[in-house]
Parts: structure tokens; sequence; C-alpha cells
């Protein structure tokens, strides 16, 4: 089994601008942590990350403008700091799939494991988990490494990407210590 952690939007605009979501702030200890330990462990991480085309992407009719490609809002937060040894895939739709080069880097890597982390569970998490699903990969979720808007939400999302896709649920404690074994 080899792994790679996915970090999905862990972006300026979703934990301080334009669509910031508090429960999302209240993860960022967690995904500091998740992150490191993959670091640490050799496990590839691969930043996801909206960077939408003003006056074009579909979304933005819906989300209204947030995460435009080149501004700070599209950056990773500080805390999670992008190293020289990450990737980092840039999207324009919900899935880290559709139309971005991700499957390849993850083929070429010989990743058969996700560990999909980041917000929103019920958005952009989950459509990436499902086209990973699509594409025969196993996936990993850390319960408390992604959040959304509210808990009823979550609560309900975190069950369909178990039940529907298979997805292991476990916490970042519980990954770090596979990872060290």
């Amino acid at each position: 089994m080899k792994q790679a952690l996915i970090v999905v939007d862990m972006l300026n605009d979703f934990i301080t601008g334009a669509l910031k979501c508090d429960r999302g702030v209240a993860i960022v200890p967690q995904m500091t942590q998740l992150v490191d330990g993959a670091r640490k462990a050799g496990i590839p991480v691969i930043f996801t990350n909206d960077a939408h085309v003003e006056g074009v992407d579909h979304e933005l009719t819906h989300w209204g403008v947030h995460a435009m490609a080149g501004t700070h809002g599209a950056e990773v937060i500080p805390e999670l700091k992008v190293g020289n040894r990450d990737y980092v895939v840039t999207k324009r739709r919900f899935s880290a799939f559709f139309h971005t080069d991700l499957d390849l880097l993850l083929r070429e890597l010989g990743v058969d494991t996700l560990i999909v982390a980041g917000l929103q569970t019920h958005i952009c998490v989950q459509h990436t988990i499902a086209d990973a699903y699509y594409l025969g990969y196993n996936v990993i979720v850390p319960k408390d490494a992604t959040d959304c808007f509210t808990q009823e939400i979550y609560d309900y999302t975190i069950k369909y990407l178990a039940d529907i896709y298979g997805a292991q649920i476990s916490d970042v404690d519980t990954l770090i210590k596979s990872w060290k074994s």
C-alpha cells in the first residue's frame, strides 16, 4: 500500500477570507499535525487548491468570488507552508481530479491509497473522493482533519463517504501512529 495525502482547499479564502468557515479554522491544528506527520513519514503531500478564473468559472455564479487564481485568497494557509517536496494541483471545479493532472501524478508516484482531508467535507472533499473511488483508489478520511459549515452536514457526509465509497474513517493520531510502525 502506497499512500499520498491530499489536502483539499486549505486556502486563505476558506479560513480567513471570502468563504470563511469557522469550523475550518478549528481543524488547522490537526491539519498541521497531519501534514507534518506525512512529510516525516515520506508520504507525498499534494495540495489541491481552487484557482478560479474571473468571469469564466461556472462555480463562481453559485458560490461568489473566491480563491481567484494568483490572489492571496487562493494560497495555502501559512500554517501549512507548502514545502519544496510537496506538490500543488490547481483546480477549477469541486473534484481535484476533474480536468487536472492529479491522477497522472498519483500513478507516477505509485500511489494506490489516498488520505483525503480539508474543506468542505460535503463539496470538494466528497467530489474528490467520488472520483478517487471511480479511478480505483482506496480512500482514508481523517475525520478530525476535515470539516464543513455545519455538524449535521459533516456527520451525514462522513457516513456517506464510508457507506458509498468504502472510505475508511480514521483520525490524525491513528494515521501518524500507523506511519511509525
